[in-house]
C-alpha cells in the first residue's frame, strides 16, 4: 500500500508541475516571470511535501479514514432534477470561462491589463468550479457518497487556493480600475505587462501558501473511520467538526487568514473606488462620467455577488440548524458565481460580444457547402 501510494504522489507531484507549466504558456508568463523560478520552485516543493504529510497522516491513523458526503442525499426526490440543474450549470460554466479566455487571446483589443487579470479570473472559476462540482454530480446519482482522506484534504486545498487567489485578483482588478480612471494618461506606463505579471504572480503565491498553511493544521487533527459531512464540498467546517482532537488552533488559524485576507481586499477595493467616485464625480460632461462607470460597472457586480456571499456564510451560526443555510450558500459560491462571472463581464462589453459575433459568423461561413 505505501509503494502505491509513494507512486500516487509521484504521479499527482508531476502532473502539477506539468500543469503549472501549461498554465504559464498558455498566459505568456514563462518568459516574464524568469526571476521568479527559485520562488515557484519553493512553492511547488512546498505542494510536494504536503501531499507526503498527506498520506503519512493516513498511513498513522489506526484505521482507514474516509469521509462521506451527505449533499443533498435527505431530498431524494430531487436527486434528478438537481442532477440535470448542476450539469447544465456546468456545461454553461465551462464553456463560459474557457471561452472568455480565448476571445481575450483572439482579440488585439483586449490585449489589455483588464482582460489579462480578467482572464486569469475566468482560469480561476473554471478550476474552482472543476475542483467542486464534478464529485457533486457524481453524489446525485450514486449511493456510496464516500470521499477518500486524501481527496478530501485534497478537494480542500485546491479549492481554497482558488478562492484566495480569487480574492486577491478582485482587489489587483480594483486597483487597475483605480490607475485607469485617475490617472489615464499614465495607464499604460504605469501598468505594464510586467507589473501586471507580477501581481497575478503575488496573488497565484499568496493562494498556495495560505491554503498550504491551513491545511497543514487540518493535518494535525486526528480522524477516524467513517466521518459524515453535511455538505457537497469538504470544507474547513465541516471537516474539523468531525475531527477527535481540539480543534481550537485551526479554528483560531482559519480565523486569522480569512479576516486578514477579506478586510485588507476590501480595504484595497473600498479606496480605490472611492478615489475613483471622487474622480469621476469631477468630469465635467455627463457621458465621461457614464463611460468611466460602465467600465466599473462589470467589476462592482462581480466583487458585490463575491464578498457579499463570503460575509452571508460569515454571519451563519455554527449550528446544526443552519446547516442549510450553510448549504445553500456553499451552493452559490461554489457553483453559481463561477456561470455568472463571464455572464457579468461579457453582457456588458462592446469587444466581448463583437469578437462573439465575429466567431459565430465565421463558424457559420465555414460550415456552409
Amino acid at each position: 500500500m505505501a509503494q502505491a501510494n509513494a507512486a500516487q504522489h509521484v504521479m499527482l507531484t508531476q502532473t502539477l508541475t506539468d500543469s503549472f507549466g501549461i498554465i504559464l504558456d498558455c498566459f505568456d508568463l514563462k518568459r516574464q516571470l524568469q526571476q521568479m523560478n527559485k520562488s515557484s520552485d519553493s512553492i511547488l516543493g512546498l505542494v510536494n511535501q504536503l501531499f507526503i504529510v498527506i498520506h503519512r497522516n493516513q498511513e498513522n491513523q489506526s484505521t482507514e479514514v474516509t469521509f462521506i458526503l451527505l449533499g443533498f442525499s435527505e431530498y431524494p426526490d430531487l436527486q434528478l432534477p438537481l442532477f440535470l440543474l448542476f450539469l447544465t450549470i456546468y456545461t454553461v460554466t465551462v464553456l463560459g470561462n474557457l471561452g472568455m479566455i480565448l476571445i481575450i487571446r483572439i482579440n488585439p483589443k483586449l490585449h489589455v491589463p483588464m482582460y489579462f487579470f480578467l482572464s486569469h479570473l475566468s482560469f480561476l472559476d473554471f478550476c474552482y468550479f472543476t475542483v467542486v462540482t464534478p464529485k457533486l454530480l457524481e453524489n446525485l446519482v450514486v449511493e456510496d457518497r464516500t470521499i477518500s482522506f486524501s481527496g478530501c484534504i485534497s478537494q480542500f486545498f485546491f479549492a481554497c487556493t482558488c478562492v484566495v487567489t480569487e480574492m486577491v485578483m478582485l482587489a489587483v482588478m480594483a486597483y487597475d480600475r483605480f490607475v485607469a480612471v485617475c490617472n489615464p494618461l499614465l495607464y499604460t506606463t504605469a501598468m505594464s505587462f510586467r507589473l501586471c505579471s507580477l501581481l497575478v504572480g503575488a496573488s497565484y503565491s499568496w493562494g498556495i501558501v495560505c491554503s498550504l498553511i491551513l491545511t497543514y493544521f487540518l493535518l494535525q487533527l486526528s480522524y477516524r473511520g467513517k466521518n459524515i459531512i453535511r455538505n457537497f464540498v469538504c470544507e474547513h467546517a465541516a471537516i474539523v467538526s468531525v475531527s477527535y482532537s481540539d480543534p481550537y488552533i485551526s479554528q483560531q488559524i482559519i480565523l486569522i487568514f480569512a479576516s486578514i485576507n477579506e478586510i485588507s481586499s476590501l480595504m484595497i477595493i473600498l479606496t480605490s473606488y472611492v478615489f475613483i467616485f471622487i474622480t469621476v464625480m469631477r468630469m465635467p460632461s455627463t457621458g465621461s462620467r457614464q463611460k468611466a462607470f460602465s467600465t466599473c460597472a462589470s467589476h462592482l457586480t462581480a466583487i458585490t455577488i463575491f464578498h457579499g456571499t463570503i460575509l452571508f456564510l460569515y454571519c451563519v451560526p455554527n449550528s446544526k440548524s443552519s446547516w442549510l443555510l450553510v448549504k445553500v450558500g456553499s451552493v452559490f459560491y461554489t457553483v453559481v458565481i463561477p456561470m455568472l462571472n463571464p455572464l457579468i463581464y461579457s453582457l456588458r462589453n462592446k469587444d466581448v460580444k463583437e469578437t462573439v459575433r465575429k466567431l459565430v459568423s465565421t463558424r457559420l461561413l465555414c460550415d456552409k457547402p
